[in-house]
């Protein structure tokens, strides 16, 4: 585990390089099943060999108790559970990938770990149509060399299938933003109704796209659009919410298409992601990403996009 580990700190230090490259390193396992897993390596903070764990009561089902871990206790999860794969020896998970996103650290206890790899998402698709277990809680598929196909996981879905979607009772109406209009891009299904609840509550009317290449076209067909009738295309559009991590174009690309294209001046863009580390952070600003928020805080979602979106329409 010891190469492995190191291989992940190797990771996080190639984060700068990799902002704006289109590309993203993924740590691959198994779960006991013939498929393989995958997890984008900026969400794993270490990976070892399964430890003691502390059971518990009343823990969520497929949480299989908790761990102290240098000082701090958090819970231990078995994906193989949460994601109902129906493994026979599903005690035989040897290993465990400690996963740090959207403000929380998590154990995830899975069968045996491979290796990084790094892939462009130009060759990262939806899952639509693809087999194999655990759909709900995958984001993305990819290609092995060797022909074998990557289910990238959807850490959003699994960790609202184990502790309950967060709420966003908090957030309340404001008439400033009414008729003020946001575009969004997310690939989670969860990720994109959570904002979808929030922008509602607001009272701003929402567009949206799964992934950064899509958004990038319809982004394209609005500015056109815009031109063809003589107007602003940011009299369409008051601000872009998007994710860094998506199939196909990633969110710091997306971005530098964005500012790179004059149509779009002075439409601000506001990253929402669970990588929320200093260094993420300091990667959207590198890109040209006005605000940085974390997934997922319904409040601070919110506070976060309403003085762009009043600035904008001052």
């Amino acid at each position: 585990m010891s190469d492995m580990s190191d291989n992940l700190f190797a990771a996080v230090d190639a984060r700068t390089r990799l902002a704006g490259s289109n590309c993203m390193e993924i740590l691959l396992f198994s779960l006991g099943t013939r498929e393989t897993f995958g997890i984008n390596v900026f969400k794993v903070r270490e990976v070892s060999t399964t430890p003691k764990i502390t059971r518990a009561p009343n823990m969520p089902p497929g949480v299989e108790g908790l761990i102290s871990l240098r000082g701090h206790v958090i819970p231990v999860l078995s994906l193989t559970k949460v994601m109902g794969l129906g493994v026979a020896d599903a005690g035989a998970e040897e290993s465990m990938l400690v996963a740090e996103f959207s403000k929380r650290t998590l154990g995830f206890l899975v069968r045996e770990v491979d290796r990084i790899i790094r892939v462009d998402w130009e060759a990262v698709r939806s899952p639509e149509g693809a087999l194999g277990g655990g759909q709900g809680f995958i984001t993305a598929i990819t290609d092995l060399p060797d022909g074998r196909l990557v289910s990238i996981l959807d850490v959003e879905s699994i960790l609202a299938k184990t502790f309950g979607e967060p709420p966003v009772k908090e957030v309340e109406r404001d008439e400033n933003c009414t008729d003020s209009k946001v575009f969004f891009v997310d690939d989670s299904a969860v990720a994109r109704r959570k904002i979808a609840e929030v922008l509602d509550r607001i009272g701003v009317h929402h567009r949206h796209a799964l992934n950064g290449r899509e958004a990038w076209n319809r982004l394209l067909v609005m500015a056109n659009h815009a031109e063809q009738c003589g107007h602003k295309v940011c009299e369409d559009i008051d601000c872009i919410l998007l994710d860094a991590e998506m199939p196909e174009m990633d969110g710091y690309v997306l971005t530098r298409h964005i500012r790179d294209d004059a149509r779009f001046e002075g439409i601000p863009i506001v990253m929402h992601s669970s990588l929320s580390s200093q260094a993420n952070r300091a990667m959207g600003r590198s890109v040209g990403v006005d605000a940085y928020v974390a997934k997922f805080d319904a409040r601070g979602l919110a506070d976060t996009l309403r003085p762009y979106i009043a600035k904008h329409r001052q």
